[in-house]
Parts: C-alpha cells; structure tokens; sequence
C-alpha cells in the first residue's frame, strides 16, 4: 500500500552558501522552521530590489518510521528555483524550475541514519526562468515535502513529476457520450482501471464509454468524475477529472459544451502579504472564496505553474483556466532547455485538470527581446511540444502592448492575447478600444484575447477629480468602468483577465505610497481590503447575491459644494438617501450616479431591493493632503490650470508628437528623455527600440507623461517657461 508523509516539522535552515557537510555539520545552529518556507517572505515585499537571492539550505533527519518500506521516493510540491538534494552526503538529483513538483528516489541509499540537506538557491541565472519580471522571485521550499512510500511494483513517480495516470475524455456532444482513454505508467505486468463504476484490466491503457455523460460545466456545475488505477502489489492511485468541450471562434469568442461561454475574470499572484508564497490550503481557499464572491469564471494563473491543490479548486469550482510557464519578458539564449523542461512538467502534472484550457507559452517575452529567430524557434518548439504531450487544447501567449500586430511571432500559437494598458502607462482609455477594433477588422479570422489590463491604486488617495497615475481608488474604478464596456462591447474576446486580483510582490517597486508592492489589485495583498473597482466587477459578473455597494467610503473628507454618489449594485434599481431623505432613485445597470450638496456631516445610504449599504461623508474647508499621493504634480495642475499659456508657443500641453515636429523643442525634450532613459536602465531601452510605443507615446501630452514620471514641480514649471519661449510654425 502507499503511504505519504508530509515532512512539515523539524528542519533547520541556514541562509549561508556553503558546502554540503558544513550545511550538516553546523545544521544544529540553524534556524528551525516549518514548510512551507521562503527566506523572502518580509524583504521580498518591502521594497528596494534588494531581497536575498542565494543560496540557502534545510536540512532534517528522517526517522526509522518515516523510511520504512520497500521503495522511499522524496517528493518537492515547489522549491524555487533551482533545488540540491542530498541524503547523507550523497548528491540525489538537482531541479532546476520553482513551480512544478519533482521526486527523487531514497530507497538505495538509506543508512541507520539519515540526515537530508537540500540546497535551494534563486540567483540570478542565465538558464533558468524566470529571470526578469514585475514580481519577486520568492526562494525557499515554500510548499510541502512529503515522503511517498510504496511497494516493488508501483506507479511511475519519477518522470516529469507524473501522477503515474492520464485521463483524457472525448465528448461527443450530440450522442450525449464520451470517449475516455486512461493511461498509466507503471513497473507491473496489468492494472485494474475503473470509471464510472466500470472495471478493466488491461497492461498499461484502456478505453471507457460514458453515456448519458454528466458535463464539466463550467460555473453552473463543475461535475467531476474519478479514474483509478491498482496495481496487484496493491499500489493505488486516482485523479479526477471532467467531461467539456472547449472552443474559440474569431467572431464569437469561447463556447463551452457547444454554447457561447465568454470568458471574463481575472489573474492571480500566489503570494501573500506576510507570507510570501509559502501559503496554505486555507489561504488557497481564501482566494477561491474571493474568486467565487467577485463571479468570474476565468482565471489566468500568472506567470508560471501554480500549487495542484488551487488547481483542484479550480476544478471543483468551474473556473476556467490559462495555465503557463515562467517564460517571461526577456528571452535568454541558454534557457531553451529550461522552457521545455518546464512546459514538460507543467502538462504532465497538469494534464487531468478539466479546468485547464489552455496552455501559455509565454508572457511579454518581446519586453526586453527582440523578436529573432532564436526566439521565434524558442516557441515553435514550446508549440510543438504542447501538442504533442496534449492534442485536445489549444495553445496561447500573452503579448506586450508595444508588440507589432504583424510579427510573425503572432503566427506561433492557435490562439493570442494582448497584455494593454492604455489609460494607465500610456496613452488614453480609448486606445483600448482603437487597439482591438483595429485588430480585429485586420486580422477578422484570428482569435484575440485580452490577457492583461489594469491600474495601479491604494486605497488611502482619493479625489473627485481622478486622472491617470495619481494612484487614487476613483481612477482605479473609472478606468475599470471603462474596460468593462470596452469588453462587453467586443464580444470576440475570447477571454479577458483582469491584471490582477490582488496586489502582489514586487520589490524593484516604489510607487503610489508602497514599497514593493504592485497594486493593480482589485483587493490589497492581505485580502483585507476589497477596492471598489472590485464591486464594480462584482455588479457585472455575480448574479446569484444581490448587493449594492457605495464607492468611496474611505474618501470621508470632501473639499467641495457638490459631491457625486457612485453606486455599484447587480439590481437594476438604486435609492439613494441623505441624512434619512429619499433624494433620488437611478435604474440602469452595474453603474449609478448621484450628485447632491455637500453641507456638513452627512449619513448616505444606498437601497436597491432588499439589499442596502451605508457611508459617511464629511464637508471640509481644505482638501485633505492625506488623499494626495503626487502633490508635485497636484500642485502643478492647480498652477497649470490658473496661468496663461500663449497658445502660439509650444507648452506642456502639447503632445510629444507635436513638440519634436519642431528642431528646437524636439532637441529639449530628447534630451531631457535621454537624462531620464539613463535612470530607467533596460525599461528605457524597450521604449526607445520599439516604434509602435513610439508612436503611442507621440500623441500622449507632455504634462500627463510628466506627471505620471513623477517630475517635481519646479522641473515642470522651468520646461514650460522653456518651451513657452519657442514659438510655433
């Protein structure tokens, strides 16, 4: 029989890069800890870019009980990113990729004592993925080690991390059946397989027949059925798995089980406030919870393969999923091998998954490469691959914004998504929309996706009158109102996915009144705080729980004779009452707006049917600095607004475009973007390579890319005057 020992208690961790047998010899000095475990969990999160990437190393001794049995095999849930394992000395394995499991066998090389050191690193690497992203790269044995002991004959446990079982269900959709195949890979002469009630015996693979079949159908009913294989020695193992039908049509985007089933959700980070990505189950079903409440159906599960256990949720919750590989933002030559590896185990751990749709191959890989053979044969392969580990799905990428809609690299996968963020890093709202109707009225037979868009807020900066980059919850919500109807509008998206759901880790991140932390999140990274662009989301996607939600509760102190109420409710029908006074109802839908004096102290309440919500909101004589996160660039608007600019002169607010039309204001502005290139590093670099983000930073104004830079005032006043002074064709 199989037996599984989670190793949870008694390792001791020493941050220092040393040999093997001084890692054991001085074990006893190091700290003890439980797994899950990351070194990274506080300076990984704090802003800096200056976390601990090295080595480091656990080291535990197995009892005479944990390593009883004929065959010992060690199994890692996740060490990240490159692992050494050691057992009394002796070197059993390395792994190099920190999301995906991998085992290594003990048995052979036991003694009456056994002392396992395993050696985790995350520096910097020129093989493995991934190496630059927007997010910490956490070290640490951050999810369980368990030990798996089994009899003679057992299933293969060794090969790409494999389960030892493959379900692959074929539904014939108009005979209501389905066609199940289930392979396993094992050391004996015949295995018992069974479905549905239905045994076989068979040597390595067999054949069922479902009638009648129960569908995996999606939020409605995530119906699950379980294959099992037993070997004669006893050795068991199962997996769940799922009936469904997925496709993508350029015009109508993703049907599921023959019916149009938009795919509208989110992306999610692993990583928690505090914790690092060395979480829980509890945590894992926190998320799931949040998930649920917010009503999405879809989740892309960024950047790199994700713990089984959220996978499984997932499953049991009808969400369906974008799984990928931390193939991310710069291509490295040598790390070919490491994409494929990782790819490999990615499907083979992954395959049974009914949630599972499709598989990415990439996300923004052109950031920091150029798209050249090297690269562009990096994905045929990665294509390939897919394919022929799993001909049912189909394949992805996640694309840059500033990718060229005719690279050839567009040409790789059967399906796309763009990553965009016009209205927060460049450009207005309305480029999305540009962005796509263009698309599609170019390439009307290619599927597209929208794989990445969002903004940047924290909850403590507020304003009545929101614009890009001040980092407020209003722009936040405006922006997402935005995107919504932009998405509504366009129903060939195939799938879009709100970046993200949580704000996460970022250490190289020092903005918007945080360190270390990117706060595109529709919640903050301790799940504590729900944004109001959250409800927003919630209002259009959540049908099954009326609500009504008042946006602004935390912007209590307003400088201002009128105020606007914005209510988000999935009820067709809003009251809104001051102070105990009806004083207007708004039918509609998702959105509803209320403007009303502002006098003093003022009780507000929102009803919609049976549900209500209430905030209180206070009349001030000065605005409150506390809501302000860039008050250079506030105060710059305040002046911008109350002084006479010669409209016959070049100014701030004119578009960068127009500006370098002109010789000698050109030659001003490149050489202040020149000073502020050398301060940007690599960022810089795929500006100043790339001609479409050229041509999408040309007609942004001078004084929105100013402010958004963080340009002091002073520094924005002196270039006006400059420009002020150069006078216009």
């Amino acid at each position: 029989m199989r037996k599984i020992t989670v190793l949870k208690d008694g390792w001791k961790f020493l941050k220092a890069d040393i040999p093997c047998e001084t890692a054991m010899e001085y074990a006893a000095q190091g700290e003890t800890v439980s797994l899950p475990h990351t070194w990274n969990a506080v300076d990984g999160q704090d802003g800096g870019n200056d976390y601990h990437r090295g080595t480091c190393w656990y080291v535990r001794e197995l009892s005479k009980e944990e390593t009883e049995g004929e065959r010992l095999f060690l199994e890692f849930a996740g060490a990240a990113m490159s692992a050494d394992v050691y057992l009394n000395g002796k070197h059993l394995v390395h792994h190099d990729g920190g999301y995906s499991a991998f085992r290594t066998e003990l048995s052979g090389h036991l003694a009456e004592t056994n002392i396992l050191a395993v050696s985790v690193n995350n520096t910097d690497s020129r093989t493995v993925y991934p190496q630059k992203a927007d997010f910490t790269f956490y070290g640490g044995l951050y999810r369980p080690v368990s030990l798996i002991t089994v009899p003679e004959e057992h299933f293969e446990l060794l090969k790409d991390g494999t389960p030892g079982i493959k379900v692959t269900p074929v539904v014939d959709l108009e005979k209501k059946c389905a066609h199940v195949t289930v392979e396993t890979w094992h050391n004996g002469n015949s295995v018992e397989i069974t479905v549905n009630g239905e045994t076989k015996t068979c040597e390595k693979k067999s054949e069922f027949v479902i009638e009648n079949v129960h569908l995996w159908d999606g939020l409605d009913d995530p119906f699950l059925y379980t294959a099992s294989a037993k070997l004669a020695s006893g050795d068991e193992v199962s997996t769940r798995f799922g009936c469904r039908v997925f496709a993508c049509d350029p015009q109508k985007g993703f049907f599921l089980n023959g019916r149009s089933y938009p795919l509208r959700g989110v992306s999610r980070h692993q990583d928690l406030k505090g914790k690092g990505n060395a979480v829980g189950r509890e945590d894992l079903e926190a998320d799931m919870a949040i998930i649920r409440e917010l009503g999405a159906n879809t989740l892309r599960l960024a950047h790199y393969q994700h713990a089984q256990e959220f996978y499984d949720l997932c499953d049991e919750n009808g969400i369906v999923v974008w799984a990928e590989i931390p193939y991310i933002t710069m291509h490295m030559s040598e790390g070919r091998e490491n994409t494929l590896s990782q790819m490999k185990e990615l499907i083979t751990q992954c395959y049974n998954h009914p949630c599972i749709a499709v598989w990415g191959l990439s996300n923004e890989i052109t950031a920091a490469s150029a798209v050249n053979e090297d690269l562009l044969e990096n994905h045929r392969l990665l294509n390939e691959l897919c394919h022929r580990m799993d001909p049912t799905r189909l394949t992805t990428m996640a694309n840059v914004f500033m990718l060229e809609t005719d690279s050839p690299i567009l040409d790789i996968p059967d399906i796309n998504s763009y990553n965009l963020y016009f209205g927060w890093y460049l450009g207005d709202l309305e480029q999305n929309d540009e962005f796509f109707d263009e698309y599609h009225e170019k390439y009307p037979d290619r599927v597209i996706g929208f794989s990445e868009y969002g903004a940047d807020a924290n909850p403590a900066f507020h304003s009545s009158h929101p614009e890009k980059g001040d980092y407020t919850e209003e722009y936040q919500a405006l922006y997402h109102e935005h995107m919504l109807k932009m998405i509504e509008d366009r129903p060939y998206l195939w799938a879009t996915h709100v970046w993200n759901l949580f704000d996460f880790a970022a250490d190289g991140r020092d903005e918007g009144g945080k360190h270390g932390e990117n706060q595109k999140g529709l919640v903050t990274f301790d799940r504590q705080t729900r944004k109001d662009a959250f409800w927003l989301y919630k209002a259009a996607w959540n049908h099954k729980e009326p609500f009504v939600h008042l946006c602004g509760k935390r912007y209590v102190n307003r400088c201002e004779d009128e105020t606007e109420i914005k209510v988000y409710s999935n009820q067709n029908e809003v009251r809104l009452y001051v102070d105990g006074t009806l004083i207007g109802t708004e039918t509609g839908k998702t959105v509803f707006r209320f403007r009303i004096p502002l006098m003093g102290n003022h009780v507000i309440r929102a009803e919609a049917g049976n549900v209500s919500d209430t905030m209180c909101i206070n009349r001030v004589s000065e605005p409150e600095e506390s809501y302000i996160f860039n008050k250079a660039a506030a105060s710059v608007t305040n002046w911008f607004d109350a002084n006479e600019i010669d409209p016959s002169c070049f100014s701030i607010q004119d578009t960068l475009g127009a500006i370098r039309e002109n010789p000698q204001a050109g030659a001003i502005i490149d050489a202040m973007m020149a000073k502020g290139a050398s301060e940007r590093g690599d960022v810089a670099d795929a500006v100043k390579d790339n001609p479409g983000l050229q041509r999408m930073m040309a007609r942004m104004t001078l004084i929105s890319l100013l402010k958004q830079s963080g340009a002091d005032e002073e520094s924005i006043k002196q270039l006006n005057r400059v420009l002020q002074g150069i006078k216009k064709a």
